[in-house]
């Protein structure tokens, strides 16, 4: 069987303890790919063993943040074209067939190209409420972007035209009701650091109006209702992970008065 022609692109991915989904993701991009870069920090388990088993080029580096630890691995990228992907995310055959023939176009005209992001949760690819489309632009010409954004939510910055293409970027990212919990707590915190940051002052309208408007625009207006269950499971989830965050600030501001009666 003939190698599939290979692209001018780096594959770049961080990577910790994901020997479970590395696999997955190298499979679908690394065969067409002319480079493949992981940095990894800390892991445990065969993440740098599997990686290096699809030939990447493995580099250690102590952990950042999200953000930071992102543009540490684009700095190492050598193609024209890089592609930057998660571990738990699978370039599916249509999205492959897109990059493909949009790198092999080089149109001079974009600097880079975005596409849907399609999440599996529940037993089911969720197709509409906040979850999708999810647009995400992650194929860039080497030197056209970086990743900016919050550490917690961080994006890609261009410095060019982007292109639309077709196709998905499958994203595995809470096995179970348990992992998915987990989160909240962890980008709450984050959350509640940025509020400091800005001086912002709780207020219980903006907490209830801002959960109740988060669950009406993905289960109503984003037709999450289409998706099932699951489809109701996000959207109030999602209500409720919002009036979490913004209850956080008032569990601080009640802390600090009670420190201040002392």
């Amino acid at each position: 069987m003939n190698s599939p022609e290979k692209l001018p692109l780096s594959l770049v991915l961080i990577a910790r303890n994901e020997a479970a989904n590395l696999p997955r993701c190298l499979d679908s991009a690394a065969p067409w790919a002319s480079e493949v870069v992981v940095v990894v920090n800390d892991c445990t388990d065969d993440t740098v063993a599997i990686a290096k088993r699809y030939g990447a080029k493995v580099f250690e580096h102590a952990w950042q943040g999200h953000r930071d630890q992102k543009n540490i691995a684009l700095g190492h990228a050598t193609q024209p074209w890089v592609l930057c992907i998660d571990a738990d995310e699978e370039v599916t055959p249509a999205l492959a067939a897109s990059i493909k023939e949009f790198i092999k176009r080089d149109d001079p005209q974009f600097a880079g190209a975005y596409f849907a992001r399609c999440v599996f949760f529940l037993g089911r690819w969720i197709r509409h409420g906040d979850w999708y489309p999810d647009w995400s632009l992650r194929l860039i010409r080497r030197g056209k972007g970086k990743w900016g954004g919050s550490q917690e939510h961080d994006k890609m910055q261009l410095d060019g035209a982007e292109a639309k293409l077709v196709g998905d970027l499958n994203h595995y990212t809470c096995p179970n009701l348990r992992a998915h919990l987990q989160k909240v707590g962890y980008f709450g915190e984050i959350f509640l650091k940025r509020q400091l940051e800005r001086q912002a002052k709780w207020s219980a309208v903006n907490a209830i109006f801002r959960a109740g408007w988060r669950f009406v625009r993905a289960y109503i207006f984003r037709a999450g209702f289409l998706d099932g269950f699951p489809g109701f499971y996000i959207a109030c989830f999602t209500a409720y992970a919002t009036f979490y965050r913004y209850t956080l600030l008032f569990e601080y501001e009640q802390d600090q008065r009670a420190v201040g009666k002392k």
